[in-house]
């Protein structure tokens, strides 16, 4: 093992008030096959008695307390900074994990260096023969800037039979299960922080191809994930958060000839979308997007935190971008299939 690490992988999960999930998902990370590894729990200042819980019953788990919650960003940020190993793997805490898991990713990272993050292939804890919404074989990205993946486009999740099990370069891993080379999560300070929660990882990963990493999908491994599926639309905190962080990220990462062009016809299809909401009585829906559009502008004239700000380099050559758009696709054009979509 290459550096002076406590161990070579570090397997973290960020919890807030998830003792079921951890009671759940906790005893299968103890299955893990790989040996050099340590669990960590990073607490975003729970209230119920989640930490009473794994003291009794995982004494092995090391916690990371913190006074609050910040979310998942800055929450993973704070608790990283804590850990000294090679590789982190981002777990949420309603993920299942399988025995052999980890070592087709560590493989696939110590056999090229470039490869700064990777995810499993992610299926539906419930229905395990389909691919999980967040992630399912590696994700990718349309030219407007809609995130979709290998086994899911927007709301249909395909049946895996194989056909994503190729090991190739994506254009953004899952925060559900992300590996990540220490080093470059350290180079890149880690998640934005200003996302709170939602799409920091892509937004992450893309940082990361702009400074010539790779980003991976390793379908050897499998994981499976309770996951929210699609985000209900009464839920307006995670409406807004998506919305907003979505066009931040647009406005950080695209080249500055496209970007003002992009974000506006973003911004239409948003408005198309909240205005077919409120005609069907969604009315939270609807306001939660104006509203992400205004906290859009203020982010736009707001000081930004240039420890988050891409730094591109002549040879990057961003993977898993679709040149076309996803929405015309699906919505127009009827196709609910990856392969559909993306023609190899």
């Amino acid at each position: 093992m290459s550096g002076n690490y406590q161990k070579k992988l570090a397997i973290v999960i960020l919890n807030w008030n998830g003792k079921d999930h951890l009671k759940s998902f906790l005893p299968s990370v103890f299955t893990t096959s790989y040996h050099d590894y340590e669990v960590y729990v990073v607490d975003n200042g729970s209230t119920d008695d989640s930490l009473q819980w794994i003291r009794k019953d995982f004494p092995q788990v090391k916690i990371i307390e913190l006074n609050e919650n910040y979310g998942f960003a800055k929450g993973y940020n704070l608790g990283l900074q804590q850990i000294n190993a090679e590789y982190f793997v981002l777990l949420n805490s309603d993920v299942e994990v399988t025995p052999g898991w980890v070592e087709p990713v560590i493989g696939l990272m110590d056999a090229d260096p470039a490869i700064a993050a990777c995810q499993p292939k992610i299926l539906q804890y419930y229905n395990k023969q389909y691919f999980e919404y967040a992630g399912a074989a590696g994700g990718w990205i349309d030219s407007l800037g809609y995130p979709f993946a290998r086994g899911r486009i927007f709301d249909v999740c395909e049946e895996d039979y194989g056909q994503y099990d190729a090991v190739e370069p994506v254009f953004w891993a899952s925060g559900a299960a992300m590996f990540v080379r220490a080093s470059a999560w350290h180079e890149l300070n880690g998640l934005d922080e200003y996302f709170f929660a939602h799409q920091e990882e892509i937004d992450f990963c893309w940082r990361l191809q702009h400074a010539g990493y790779k980003v991976y999908s390793c379908p050897k491994s499998v994981v499976y994930h309770v996951g929210g599926g699609t985000l209900p639309k009464g839920n307006k905190r995670k409406v807004y958060l998506n919305f907003r962080n979505n066009l931040i990220m647009l406005a950080k990462n695209l080249p500055p000839v496209k970007r003002a062009l992009i974000i506006f016809f973003r911004m239409v299809l948003d408005g198309i979308s909240a205005l077919k909401s409120l005609f069907a009585g969604e009315v939270t829906y609807f306001k939660s997007i104006i509203k992400a559009h205004m906290g859009f502008y203020k982010w736009m004239f707001s000081k930004k935190d240039k420890r988050y700000l891409p730094v591109r380099k002549q040879h990057s050559v961003l993977k898993g971008k679709l040149r076309g758009s996803v929405v015309w696709q699906h919505f127009i054009l009827g196709k609910t299939k990856f392969q559909e979509i993306v023609n190899k």
